[in-house]
């Protein structure tokens, strides 16, 4: 078996008894614990039950929304050697035919042999019969008395264990194939770098589990290592963010993560919370990722958190993708958040990241995402693939055993290195003493005037200002590769339909982003809450924002 599996395989054998490690689900309402020996005996039997459909090369689809099903789930296809794939999950805004019909374009792209339901999505299973893709519902599957799978399957490290689907703004599906082998460098990376103790961590999570960040970080690497979780869903959370900060108080957990906008959300919260509603000295690790991180939201977090506990430096800022599994730099432990500032001026015309005072007038501050996990190289290189030195901005590539080898698309496969082993993240960034630093998506990069102005710059000045839902604003660039590039800034707020608050709300936004980058936005458009679109893991999708800017600026 891969050593992934072998991984597993030991996990289970290794939690037995009195103290034996788990998973736990049902929260709030209805905890559920096992043991990560009784997750794996559940995936046998699933793995039984499933029989020929399982086995090497047969990519098996996951929608259900129970991690406590969904984990047994996983290992099962694991342990059969075949590959999952978490369907991106609908939320309250999808429009169901349209998710129905790209859910059956993903099923056709990775060659589905099965879909695994669970609830609340068994509506999708007429869908399935009339395409002719065939499917199981997962509860009730492995039961009591199904014969279980006697041992895993064989499988080579190069076999796909996982198809993670991307998020990004285009309208066609692709995934990110993540080998056996890319799981075992990463996960043994990610348990290096953090310090994990399997004997004495606890994760709490509420991350999707479409995402990697919620599917590898926070249950894949877990189970691998035996690691106690406290699992719940991305509804729960939204429903009442204090939730997070509740579980981790009654499970004394240590180790977390999150994008940098439920850290905002949480701090502000927080603030307004009882003294002695939460304790968090437990946390020793809280990963920031997934999203640019805010040096600003995160710090409000470390303030908030203060009152009840939280140590100032168990914030670890990091550097992740799906195409490196997961992880490809944290922050150093116990330093907590750490930002580098640098010349605006210099970074948007020289391309160049000057070290500035903090109370400079034309200042970016940056998050510093640590060094590379073992077994992973980033460099910077220009647009000629020149490599860069210190300081320099240019596009991040990364090269190491947990990158993928390369993309399943509409169109086939894609191979996502070049010939010496390196990938383009698509990013823009530099190198300080070996430290990631990342300034913000190319493609996203407005051109003006000869300076290379960065949307979340800008996005963030737009949610300084009161009245404007923080996270919630999106800089479009308009008329791109043009001598008269610009932007406009389309935001949401809950002034929306009032005439004359919407004016002062413009005004304020567009004098706020002057004072931040120096440049005037074309138009400020104010929507309702839940108006912008977003990725299924909830990143604003810019390109698809621009729908709602008028052509013209009268």
């Amino acid at each position: 078996m891969s050593r992934f599996v072998e991984t597993l395989v030991a996990s289970a054998r290794d939690n037995v008894g009195e103290h034996a490690r788990g998973l736990t689900t049902g929260e709030p309402e209805r905890a559920w614990f096992r043991t990560w020996a009784e997750v794996h005996a559940d995936a046998l039997r699933m793995a039984g039950a499933l029989g020929a459909d399982l086995g090497p090369g047969r990519a098996v689809a996951i929608l259900a929304a129970d991690p406590g099903l969904i984990a047994p789930a996983v290992q099962a296809v694991w342990l059969g050697g075949g590959s999952v794939t978490m369907l991106h999950q609908p939320t309250p805004r999808t429009d169901l035919a349209h998710w129905a019909e790209d859910t059956l374009r993903v099923l056709k792209m990775i060659d589905a042999r099965l879909v695994l339901l669970g609830p609340p999505f068994e509506q999708l299973a007429g869908v399935l019969a009339d395409n002719s893709i065939p499917y199981r519902n997962l509860a009730g599957l492995g039961g009591d008395d199904v014969e279980p799978l006697a041992a895993p399957v064989e499988v080579a490290e190069d076999a796909t264990a996982l198809l993670q689907l991307t998020s990004g703004s285009t309208a066609e599906p692709k995934a990110v194939r993540i080998t056996h082998g890319n799981l075992h460098a990463n996960l043994r990376a990610m348990v290096t770098a953090a310090g994990l103790d399997p004997e004495r961590d606890v994760a709490v999570s509420w991350l999707p589990l479409f995402h990697d960040m919620g599917m590898v970080g926070c249950l894949t690497v877990p189970m691998a290592i035996g690691m106690s979780t406290v699992k719940v869903t991305p509804a729960d959370f939204l429903a009442r963010p204090l939730l997070w900060p509740e579980l981790i108080s009654r499970h004394r957990a240590t180790v977390t993560a999150a994008p940098n906008f439920a850290y905002a959300i949480v701090a502000r919260r927080m603030a307004r919370a009882d003294d002695g509603d939460f304790d968090l000295s437990s946390l020793r690790f809280t990963l920031n990722g997934a999203e640019p991180i805010d040096p600003a939201a995160a710090q409000a977090f470390i303030d908030a958190g203060a009152r009840f506990g939280l140590r100032s430096d168990c914030m670890v800022c990091a550097f992740g993708m799906a195409e490196a599994t997961l992880a490809v730099s944290f922050a150093p432990l116990g330093r907590g958040l750490e930002v580098d500032v640098v010349d605006a001026d210099a970074l948007e015309q020289r391309r160049w990241a000057e070290p500035v005072s903090p109370d400079a007038e034309r200042a970016r501050r940056f998050a510093l995402l640590g060094d590379p996990l073992p077994g992973l190289e980033v460099d910077v290189v220009d647009d000629a693939g020149r490599q860069l030195g210190e300081r320099q901005v240019g596009r991040l590539r990364i090269r190491g055993t947990a990158v993928t080898p390369g993309y399943l698309t509409v169109d086939g496969p894609l191979a996502a290195q070049d010939d010496a082993g390196w990938l383009d993240t698509g990013d823009e960034g530099y190198l300080t003493n070996g430290q990631v630093v990342i300034c913000g998506r190319r493609k996203d990069v407005i051109i003006m005037g000869g300076r290379n102005i960065y949307p979340v710059d800008i996005e963030r000045a737009a949610c300084q200002v009161e009245g404007v839902r923080a996270g919630n604003a999106a800089a479009v660039r308009q008329d791109a590769g043009s001598r008269r590039e610009r932007f406009a800034v389309v935001l949401e707020s809950r002034l929306a339909g009032d005439e004359a608050a919407e004016k002062v709300l413009r005004k304020e936004v567009a004098a706020r982003i002057v004072d931040a980058v120096g440049v005037r936005p074309s138009a400020v458009v104010v929507l309702r809450p839940g108006s912008l679109p977003k990725t299924p893991s909830g990143k604003l999708k810019r390109a698809a924002t621009a729908a709602f800017v008028p052509t013209s600026n009268s």
